[in-house]
């Protein structure tokens, strides 16, 4: 072959590449959104970085005003991050090198002015005092997952060991850097309207949604209304876990939780104290047939109710205490351990919040990721399950049983600051 024809062979495959580029470059990018975040507020992290298993991910822990987004910043976009990984050649299997970590800060994340701010949050509490209660939930969390005395399920694995399916309540707002772990029973239906209006992840008439109450609430709950992690690997294939780390290291990162115990109870009122076809099929049945002597229960729960059958809270505590419940299938979300929704040993949460200070909480989180402007938390008091009513709810329960159920729910009151039920455990 002479040198015209080596020339001319290589001009040809040059305007083939060059035309796949294109093509691939116009259907990622071409009829994408433009996301916009950065961090702009700078604050020295009030405790130490996690060791062992999250050392890759020490970076991300941060007070929460260092994750503050702001909408004037960079284009953020997903074919940026997958094109630079497939040609980068410091990426080796699931870890990173230093050059790749820096491109991808100037993607992400380039140098802005520092800027402080005082927040004015609807509270007793200065800011000062709010972010020092962040602080401490942060450091407690940190404590029990480098405590050895205290051991759970995955509580020692790496990011990079858990699957796909178990990071579906991960929820991803890349317009504003934003990542929210729902815990169902913990207001998680407002806050994924939040996060549904911030994302502009559903239309109205081809308008996104501007007040969150106008989100029906079965798309609030479809999953199809949501950005989740476990959707990363359809898209992104072997590469879907370091991307997951590159934005679990640059985005705001944020939980609500409550009273493992009062949850179980607020579970138990909504899914089978009042009439719901989907749960008393999968499960309530099934209680019925187990633990109330039901051999063969109602087949709708109109009939079950109309009845007067239907399971109660002693038959539900046992449901959970059989040890060939989880044998089966494991616990529904409603009822599942927040560490096995969250995984807060792998996951450095920048904010912490607790339902039983929802309001404080939200407002502070709203200003803290400057979107209070637009959108409001919406208050509620529906239908609120509160912990006084504890001591009448397990009234019935034997102390035994109390104590086994404890043990299982242990490391989300160690984990998250909630005081061990005493007055429910002693004989």
């Amino acid at each position: 072959m002479n040198k015209s024809r080596i020339f001319q062979f290589c001009g040809i495959m040059a305007c083939v590449f060059m035309i796949l580029l294109i093509i691939f470059y116009w259907d990622d990018v071409g009829t994408a959104h433009f996301y916009l975040h950065t961090s702009f507020i700078r604050i020295q992290a009030t405790h130490p970085t996690m060791t062992n298993q999250n050392q890759d991910l020490s970076n991300s822990k941060k007070t929460a005003g260092e994750r503050i987004t702001n909408s004037g910043a960079t284009i953020i976009q997903d074919n940026l991050e997958l094109t630079y990984l497939e040609n980068t050649k410091g990426y080796k299997g699931e870890e990173s090198s230093p050059k790749m970590e820096q491109a991808f800060d100037d993607i992400f994340q380039p140098n802005f002015d520092e800027k402080v701010f005082e927040l004015e949050i609807n509270s007793a509490k200065t800011s000062n005092e709010l972010e020092q209660i962040q602080s401490e939930r942060r450091q407690n969390i940190e404590d029990a997952c480098s405590d050895s005395s205290i051991m759970f399920s995955g509580k020692n694995r790496k990011f990079e060991d858990i699957p796909s399916r178990e990071l579906d309540h991960l929820i991803v707002d890349d317009r504003h850097g934003i990542i929210y772990c729902y815990v169902p029973k913990v207001a998680c239906t407002n806050w994924k309207r939040i996060m549904i209006l911030l994302s502009e992840s559903l239309l109205k008439q081809g308008i996104p949604y501007r007040d969150p109450l106008e989100i029906p609430r079965d798309l609030v709950h479809n999953s199809t209304s949501h950005s989740t992690f476990s959707k990363f690997w359809r898209r992104y294939g072997k590469f879907s876990k370091q991307l997951m780390k590159i934005r679990l290291k640059k985005y705001t990162k944020f939980l609500f939780v409550r009273d493992p115990f009062v949850r179980l109870i607020s579970a138990f009122r909504s899914k089978f104290a009042v009439q719901n076809n989907d749960f008393y099929n999968r499960f309530a049945r099934q209680m019925l047939q187990l633990y109330a002597n039901y051999t063969d229960p109602p087949l709708t729960v109109d009939e079950a109710f109309s009845a007067g059958i239907k399971p109660t809270f002693i038959n539900f505590i046992q449901y959970l205490l059989d040890p060939q419940t989880e044998k089966e299938q494991p616990f529904n979300e409603h009822w599942r351990q927040v560490y096995r929704l969250c995984h807060p040993c792998q996951i450095n949460y920048d904010f912490i919040g607790k339902l039983e200070g929802l309001d404080e909480d939200a407002s502070y989180l709203l200003k803290l990721l400057k979107v209070e402007k637009l959108v409001q938390f919406p208050s509620s008091s529906r239908n609120q399950t509160v912990a006084s009513w504890e001591h009448d709810w397990f009234a019935k329960i034997p102390v035994a049983w109390r104590k086994k159920l404890y043990e299982i729910y242990k490391p989300d009151f160690v984990v998250f600051g909630y005081p061990k039920p005493t007055n429910l455990l002693l004989d």
